[in-house]
């Protein structure tokens, strides 16, 4: 399709450009854990009525790569290790939004890492349901307003960062199905950063729709090409 070929050819221009990807060029890369309770919850899927605790890999980033204190569209990518069994991998992909029914398929530019949701945009298929999953920052109860620093590096010198993880379907309110606690940052260099997939890294029962896949693959397969710095576009 030649929306596919122009998001390809853009994406993989921009990324040789900067040398890094063509979105998320550079971001904070944390760690942690994330841990399914047992809530008694029916969700059919495996791995969600289940119950643990799984090491984590969370890289933190904006969207175009704008100065930081300006707004900008907000990553939060989460790799979750082992969730079905050891060498294996969860990715999921929020992004900054609202948590309103219309508003969690939309980006909305932030400039403050913690002051709102994050969320997947597009629908997951959870059990039988395509549902949206999300991310809503936990703040400490006992922080005054003016103590919530405005970005997770300031945030983690003084105590982990956490969020719960929600799903809901247009007719559901938002339900909790993990808990995720970022513990340590480090810097995550562009040309060493981890690529996160979605669509190769799922579980059974727990797997994002397929609308507007080819667009998405396209634009990250130009990404990858262009920081490869080959010049040809094919």
């Amino acid at each position: 399709m030649i929306i596919d070929r122009v998001a390809h050819v853009l994406a993989r221009r921009l990324a040789r450009w900067r040398s890094a990807p063509a979105l998320h060029p550079h971001g904070v890369l944390c760690t942690g854990t994330l841990t399914v309770p047992d809530a008694g919850t029916e969700w059919g899927v495996p791995w969600l009525d289940g119950s643990g605790s799984y090491p984590v890999t969370v890289r933190w980033s904006r969207a175009l790569g704008l100065p930081r204190g300006l707004p900008d569209g907000l990553g939060l990518a989460v790799r979750v290790e082992g969730a079905d069994g050891p060498g294996s991998a969860l990715d999921l992909l929020f992004t900054s939004s609202r948590p309103g029914r219309f508003g969690r398929h939309l980006p909305l530019p932030r400039s403050d890492a913690l002051k709102g949701p994050y969320s997947t945009l597009l629908s997951y298929r959870v059990g039988d349901r395509a549902r949206v999953l999300a991310a809503f920052p936990v703040h400490d109860p006992d922080a005054r307003r003016e103590d919530v620093r405005p970005t997770l590096w300031q945030e983690l010198a003084r105590r982990p960062v956490r969020f719960a993880l929600r799903a809901a379907a247009p007719d559901e309110p938002w339900r909790t199905f993990a808990t995720l606690s970022l513990e340590a940052a480090h810097t995550a260099p562009p040309t060493g950063t981890v690529s996160y997939d979605p669509y190769a890294h799922h579980l059974p029962g727990l797997h994002p729709t397929e609308r507007l896949r080819r667009l998405r693959d396209a634009a990250y397969s130009g990404s990858r090409h262009g920081r490869t710095a080959d010049d040809r576009d094919r």
